[in-house]
């Protein structure tokens, strides 16, 4: 989750968005379930 957060606020940033705004705000938001769904699936694969 922390690291879906990371990557989903930074993204923004490659086309210029400011660090602190919406999108990257929106980003985090989207990274972090990104991250828990991944985390999800991962813990799945490994239960078999």
């Amino acid at each position: 989750m922390l690291f879906g957060s990371f990557v989903g606020g930074y993204v923004p940033t490659m086309w210029g968005a400011d660090a602190i705004s919406f999108s990257s705000l929106f980003g985090s938001f989207i990274g972090s379930f990104v991250g828990i769904w991944a985390a999800y699936k991962l813990n799945q694969m490994i239960d078999g």
